[in-house]
């Protein structure tokens, strides 16, 4: 990999690999919370996972799912016991180095953070780092988050893949393994499947009443409303009162003349080059060039060691001084369009040809006149609303029979809400989904004497203060209201059951020689590298399978859905890349993600960890409708 291509490049693979951990639904800063509650799922080194984050991480996980199968499955069949623990034991794991990243202070100074923004191609607009696009990418968090919140966020996760690459970076794997590793990795096996679908034996279930009563009686939190509220409130934040305010031509003109260093756009330069080892090698193909220059593409894609350009023809894009390596650099803003020449650095040779120049220039006023106005707008928002915070909250608090004061002076919006369940599964609260804002709404006094919460910050330059219009208690429906959801319940599962019996016996049977009545799919090839849509869990015993025999045959229950038998009827042996380093650094990953996980389990091991098993195989409760 060419890396010097941009100077920030393994930062920015860092940042879209944290993308996909699971604590970015509420970040990590859940993982540093020790202040307990009764709502607890369990507890990872004094540090509590609520029942809130733990049913947000459940429904994540059912979003996925519909997603995955374009609503054609209910995802809701996954929300077993077994499927709850699986996603509990995941967070576990993450609280577990969460913590450890605490307790080592693993940090990350703002010079690094700076660049590791500033480097991410989704705040960017046009090349260049987007004010409005990092705050665009803040607020599509959920739940929406501040910039500077952000900004915290992304330090933290930062902070918490320093601790995963120092165990998982570090694995060295012999050559012989690796080309084994390799070949296992791309060796291929023929498949057939065959589908027993848990909803054909639907038909043949029948749940008599004694037995519904008997789940209802058994499970009585899972038919419970809980304590709810309907709310109205007020939001005071600097966002909102950058829309009462403008900014003069004067004030325009003022900040432009002030920041006219940093309208400067400098020179930017675009080139290809091949990447090779040798100054014979790079030689020979500037020969090669002068005589056919045409062939620069061509040359690159079989040539260049740089295979992350390969795949262009060569081309890196545009960049300006100091985003490449010194050598690079000096040649490439030395060299005249068209111009080949060869220049050495210290990832080899390099056979560069500059494609184009975009001299630099200073960006005329109406071209950032839009982004100056915003900017002076934020800033008298922001000392507004400084100036405006403590007599926001004065005014709540002395007039706390009614918003509309507050409201009318600060010219803002009352707003109403839906019901909100009080430790229910999480909802859409905008601006009140705040810890300490949903527990003033559920206090006694806000709720007998409805008077308005304190304000509350809720982000950065955001004040909220709430009030209760409407409550419920909490109350249990009663058997005739939920009869027929536990009938469906038991049905189903009853019927999941019936089809895992069909189908494991339908199994034996072919693993004797028989042939039971069984429609086999069209076969496909499968390999650990291509699943080709298999997913993980059947994949893994389809790799294992003993196929010293074939056909050879193995059989998956499938949550809620029946169950799956494949037939696999042909084995062709991968062999290992010709690209060595490729398979080492493929075997040294999949190596050091077994570390890693060996270390979060030597981790576990002298963690202190306690579960609320009800809590965990219990479904989250929601707001009832009465």
């Amino acid at each position: 990999m060419f890396d010097f291509v941009q100077k920030h490049k393994r930062v920015l693979q860092v940042f879209l690999g944290l993308i996909a951990l699971t604590f970015a639904t509420w970040g990590i800063e859940s993982y540093t919370r020790f202040a307990g509650g009764r709502d607890t799922v369990a507890t990872v080194n004094g540090s509590d996972i609520t029942q809130r984050e733990f049913d947000a991480q459940v429904a994540a996980q059912q979003e996925q799912i519909r997603r995955m199968f374009a609503g054609r499955v209910d995802p809701g069949t996954f929300d077993t016991p077994e499927g709850r623990r699986a996603v509990l034991d995941q967070m576990i794991n993450e609280r577990v180095v969460a913590t450890e990243t605490v307790k080592r202070n693993l940090q990350i100074d703002d010079k690094r953070l700076t660049d590791l923004i500033l480097s991410v191609p989704e705040f960017q607009e046009n090349g260049r780092f987007s004010e409005d696009a990092f705050d665009r990418v803040a607020r599509s968090q959920n739940p929406p988050l501040s910039s500077r919140q952000f900004a915290e966020r992304l330090r933290q996760m930062f902070a918490f893949q320093q601790l995963v690459s120092a165990v998982g970076d570090t694995t060295i794997v012999p050559h012989s393994v690796a080309d084994r590793l390799a070949a296992i990795e791309a060796q291929q096996r023929e498949i057939s499947e065959s589908r027993i679908a848990a909803r054909q034996y639907l038909d043949k279930v029948k749940i008599d009443e004694a037995k519904l009563k008997e789940y209802y009686d058994a499970n009585p939190a899972e038919f419970r409303t809980p304590e709810r509220v309907r709310a109205e409130y007020v939001v005071l934040s600097a966002e909102n009162l950058a829309k009462q305010e403008t900014a003069t031509e004067e004030e325009i003109k003022q900040a432009y003349e002030a920041r006219a260093n940093a309208f400067k756009v400098e020179e930017q330069r675009r080139a290809s080059h091949i990447l090779v080892k040798t100054k014979e090698e790079a030689d020979k193909i500037l020969a090669e060039l002068k005589k056919n220059p045409g062939a620069f593409a061509e040359l690159a894609k079989k040539d260049s060691q740089d295979s992350g350009s390969a795949e262009k023809g060569g081309d890196l894009g545009w960049f300006a001084r100091g985003a490449m390596v010194k050598p690079f650099e000096e040649a490439v803003f030395s060299m005249k369009p068209g111009e080949i020449r060869v220049a050495q650095s210290e990832f080899g040779f390099h056979v560069i040809k500059l494609t184009g120049i975009q001299p630099g220039k200073t960006r005329p006023l109406d071209e950032v006149r839009k982004e100056l106005a915003a900017g002076i707008t934020k800033q008298k928002a922001a000392k507004k609303y400084a100036e405006s915070a403590e007599a926001f909250g004065n005014m709540v608090y002395e007039q706390a029979e009614s918003l509309k004061p507050a409201a009318e002076r600060f010219k803002l919006q009352i707003q109403t809400t839906g019901w909100i369940a009080k430790g229910g599964p999480p909802q859409e609260l905008g601006a009140l989904d705040n810890p300490k804002l949903l527990a003033a709404l559920f206090s006694q006094d806000a709720i007998a004497n409805k008077r308005n919460t304190d304000a509350v910050e809720v982000a950065p330059n955001t004040l909220v203060a709430a009030r209760v219009i409407e409550h419920q208690p909490a109350a249990q429906k009663k058997f005739e209201e939920v009869k027929g959801e536990i009938a469906d319940q038991l049905r189903r599962r009853e019927a999941a059951r019936l089809a895992e019996q069909d189908g494991a016996a339908k199994l034996e049977q072919l693993k004797k020689g028989e042939s039971p009545a069984i429609q086999w799919g069209a076969p496909r090839m499968v390999s650990r590298r291509n699943a080709q849509g298999l997913p993980a869990e059947i994949l893994r015993q389809v790799v294992a399978a003993d196929v010293s025999k074939l056909p050879s045959y193995v059989g998956v229950p499938v949550p809620g859905e029946g169950y799956v038998i494949l037939r696999i009827s042909k084995v062709v042996e991968g062999q290992a890349p010709a690209d060595a380093k490729q398979s080492e650094a493929r075997a040294a990953a999949a190596e050091g993600g077994a570390d890693y996980e060996a270390y979060v389990s030597a981790l576990k091991e002298r963690a202190s960890i306690s579960i609320n098993s009800g809590s965990v195989e219990k479904k989250a409760e929601g707001p009832g409708s009465n």
